[in-house]
């Protein structure tokens, strides 16, 4: 379910995406601690880079808010288990080979297309390709995309640690397998919640306020990002 509104952005989703703002542009941070931790071990370290897989995962805000986006009108569990592994397979696939490879792309310019992403959604569910364009993109392709681009962002980070090759793909998969633990309790408490709050889908100004929210929270994530680039370049 999507729809076309002809309301404009109520005013609290600027306060929505102004409180979700300061975690959003960090979102990709790694804990000063846990680095630490990995760049003080080597070999094999499965339940470690899990834990950190899983705890990037549920502190990563772009990640949960482009979710929040997908599953917003999914009406399905079926469905909701077919676009979430889609993304899954989507950054499993860049999150290992952009580390394994040695991918050297700015984690800037990663993080800018990420928020794109988030935008990009907001911008979706609240038809805005149908209102432009007469029609939507291919939801499936879109999300296994921007799942490719959500991966990259989560290889850059770890290529950062300067991680040590003893052990260097079980660790990945361990970090993978984490990432996917908490993007699972991730989607569990969203689908209840919108279980439970049916009013929350359902109510057009509560839609137009929580897709526009996202809408600027993406928006402000890759303006941020654009202007680290910038500066850094």
């Amino acid at each position: 379910m999507h729809f076309k509104s002809n309301h404009p952005p109520c005013r609290w989703a600027i306060l929505l995406a102004v409180t979700f703002l300061p975690a959003t542009v960090i979102a990709h941070n790694v804990d000063v601690d846990d680095i630490q931790r990995i760049s003080s071990l080597s070999g094999p370290q499965l339940w470690l880079y899990a834990y950190l897989g899983g705890k990037h995962m549920v502190t990563g805000y772009d990640h949960v808010l482009f979710l929040l986006g997908v599953i917003f009108y999914l009406e399905r569990m079926k469905t909701v288990v077919v676009f979430v592994s889609l993304f899954a397979l989507g950054h499993t696939i860049t999150l290992i080979s952009g580390v394994l490879s040695d991918t050297n792309v700015s984690p800037y310019l990663v993080d800018a297309v990420i928020g794109f992403s988030v935008a990009y959604k907001g911008f979706d569910n609240l038809g805005g390709f149908d209102m432009l364009f007469g029609e939507r993109p291919n939801e499936k392709v879109a999300v296994f995309g921007f799942g490719l681009f959500h991966g990259l962002g989560l290889a850059t980070k770890l290529q950062e640690l300067g991680l040590s090759e003893d052990g260097l793909l079980p660790n990945l998969i361990a970090f993978n397998v984490g990432v996917e633990v908490g993007q699972v309790l991730a989607l569990v408490a969203m689908v209840l919640i919108l279980r439970l709050l049916p009013a929350v889908r359902k109510n057009v100004t509560i839609a137009t306020t929580v897709n526009s929210a996202l809408i600027l929270a993406g928006i402000a994530l890759m303006t941020y990002q654009i202007g680290l680039y910038m500066t850094t370049a």
